[in-house]
């Protein structure tokens, strides 16, 4: 089966800088892909295939001189990001929606990176944990709970939220099988999601929902702070990082109250 494992890394202002590098290089090869992918369906009537892309990076790397500073595996995963992009655009057409095309990615849009396959491993330096990411950096990282020791790490995303914070998801995969369903069925209890309650189940029982009244006053009243500032400014910036703290703290009540 197929687990992710979510952890809060902890880099120096050196790596925030470097690890903002990697990424941006990473989106303007990902509008770059966009670009060409569009202009050989122009030339020969049919979309290119994933392959015929990424046999392109060598060439690239000639005269694009900052993407030798990225590690090859991470170049061939954003290729892989934008036809995956372009297969969920298929499946919403195929299923009736109105879609439109693929856009180019700005800075606030493209917020990671993978490393798949190869390229990372979880080391100790300095007696503490730290990820190592190959022409990157080693960066301290926060296990607040062990990965298992027969998991396989198969790949790790590594995501700038917007409040500013790092953190790296490890896919893992480990040898096990799903769990057998119950032999008595009847001594099961069903849980539903409710509308004036949180949920009820077969019991009878509900659970009320989560009051986050104070949380959304105070989210209202930093967004209308927020259209005060000028935009660009210094002052926007930290008002900006400011609403989506709001937003993460809203993110993180909302997730603790359902695990509850």
């Amino acid at each position: 089966m197929y687990y992710a494992y979510k952890y809060r890394l902890k880099p120096s202002d050196a790596h925030r800088e470097e690890l903002d590098r990697h990424r941006d290089i990473c989106r303007q090869l990902y509008n770059h892909a966009l670009y060409r992918l569009n202009e050989f369906q122009d030339e020969h009537g049919e979309l290119p295939s994933m392959t015929t892309l990424r046999s392109e990076l060598p060439d690239l790397k000639t005269w694009w001189d900052d993407l030798s500073d990225v590690y090859s595996k991470v170049l061939q995963t954003v290729v892989e990001r934008l036809f995956d992009n372009l297969n969920g655009l298929s499946k919403l057409k195929e299923n009736g929606h109105s879609v439109g095309q693929l856009k180019w990615k700005p800075p606030r849009e493209f917020r990671s990176f993978t490393y798949s396959q190869s390229g990372f491993k979880l080391d100790k330096k300095g007696g503490q944990t730290v990820l190592s990411l190959s022409k990157l950096a080693d960066i301290p990282i926060r296990l607040h709970r062990a990965i298992p020791n027969d998991a396989t790490l198969k790949q790790v995303t590594v995501k700038k939220e917007p409040t500013g914070e790092w953190f790296a998801t490890f896919g893992v995969q480990m040898d096990r099988e799903p769990p057998e369903p119950p032999e008595n069925p009847d001594k099961c209890v069903g849980i539903d999601v409710g509308i004036l309650k949180y949920a009820h189940d077969t019991d009878g029982a509900a659970v009320g929902s989560l009051d986050l009244s104070a949380e959304r006053k105070r989210l209202e009243r930093e967004q209308r702070k927020l259209s005060r500032k000028q935009h660009g400014s210094n002052n926007y910036e930290k008002q900006r990082r400011r609403v989506a703290e709001c937003h993460a703290d809203l993110r993180r009540k909302r997730r603790d109250f359902l695990h509850k």
